[in-house]
């Protein structure tokens, strides 16, 4: 809620979280979204909402982090190569003293090990369609690594 912050939306999406951060009053959205059907959808939704994000188009997690506050991670360890790719970035922006918060239904390659719990809501699985079962989904602020660095199966 400190209208001062800039946060990145990594792998944003449709844009749900970044423009939740914008109207939430985040001085600046930036949101990285590698598919072109989720970039255009998140103009679209940004434009809807009346807010402003600046989108990247491409893959950021080899490079460093862009100048940010926050990084919110949206349902993105669904996968071990993607998890794989997205865990180095996160300890990169640690390293550059960036929090970074994760929303999550417990997808198989979650770093469980690496997270605190600060919100558990029940939300459908949208990867089942529109009659979805609701799943327990937490919020997490996301740590350094102790021993173990690898996305946990």
């Amino acid at each position: 809620r400190d209208p001062n912050r800039r946060v990145l939306d990594l792998g944003a999406g449709s844009g749900l979280v970044g423009i939740a951060a914008a109207k939430a009053g985040a001085s600046e959205v930036v949101a990285a979204e590698i598919d072109r059907n989720g970039v255009v959808a998140l103009g679209l939704n940004a434009t809807a909402n009346g807010v402003v994000i600046a989108t990247i188009g491409e893959d950021i997690t080899s490079g460093p982090p862009p100048p940010v506050d926050v990084v919110v991670v949206g349902d993105l360890f669904y996968a071990h190569d993607l998890a794989g790719r997205v865990l180095p970035f996160l300890d990169r922006c640690l390293g550059a003293g960036i929090a970074v918060l994760i929303g999550d239904p417990g997808r198989a390659y979650l770093p469980r090990s690496r997270l605190r719990l600060l919100a558990e809501y029940e939300v459908p699985d949208v990867g089942e369609g529109r009659n979805a079962a609701m799943k327990p989904s937490g919020v997490f602020s996301f740590g350094p690594a102790s021993c173990e660095s690898r996305p946990s199966r």
